[in-house]
């Protein structure tokens, strides 16, 4: 069984994550932080996704010895200069609150027009592991999902913002939160860099 740690206690992420990686290392084994002994997590202080993925990764390795994965990822909105941005999580505050987000980022755009409703999800995901005498190697990628921002919210599948988002790529108009898992993997700015990320973690844990 390979091992490799997700720096995440959201359990759809996990098993988004494994259901990904198994076609490249079959007999994988995704732990979360509810699956190891607890420990200090950074706080995301970086300005960006990137920084942010890095900053968590290297704190997993530390307190895990694993290999490590940890992404960063929120929705830019170009009507507001793509916020909420790294605050994506937390714009309605400090409390992680999909409905309390959702409900003030309608209110933001609410008088903005159909046409200059486009906005994007971006993820980086950061791959940080053990090599020699205590040092740490990492690989950081990203993923995009373009589309629009609709005027309620739809679906009950996904998380975040996928109840309001519509993406370019998606069929019949359909919101994120309204995909099948597997239509959603295709498209998804996490799908997108967890597929980029994975030949790579794959390499590391043959390399083990």
């Amino acid at each position: 069984m390979s091992r490799v740690f997700l720096a995440s206690r959201n359990s759809k992420k996990i098993v988004e994550m494994r259901r990904i990686l198994v076609d490249y290392v079959p007999d994988v084994e995704v732990l979360g932080l509810h699956d190891v002994t607890a420990y200090d997590e950074p706080a995301e202080t970086e300005p960006t996704f990137a920084g942010n993925a890095v900053l968590k990764a290297h704190a997993a390795v530390a307190a895990t010895g694993l290999p490590s994965v940890a992404d960063d990822s929120g929705l830019c909105v170009d009507a507001l200069n793509g916020m909420p941005g790294v605050l994506s999580a937390r714009w309605a505050g400090t409390a992680k609150n999909d409905l309390a987000n959702n409900r003030l980022l309608l209110e933001q755009l609410a008088d903005v027009p159909d046409e200059r409703r486009r906005a994007h999800f971006t993820c980086a995901v950061a791959l940080a592991y053990p090599v020699g005498a205590g040092g740490v190697a990492e690989h950081v990628v990203h993923g995009e999902m373009a589309g629009r921002v609709i005027r309620e919210m739809r679906g009950d599948g996904g998380f975040g913002y996928d109840v309001l988002f519509v993406p370019d790529e998606g069929p019949d108009q359909r919101t994120a939160a309204e995909l099948s898992v597997e239509e959603k993997d295709a498209i998804s700015h996490r799908g997108k860099a967890i597929r980029t990320i994975a030949p790579v973690v794959a390499d590391v844990l043959g390399g083990l």
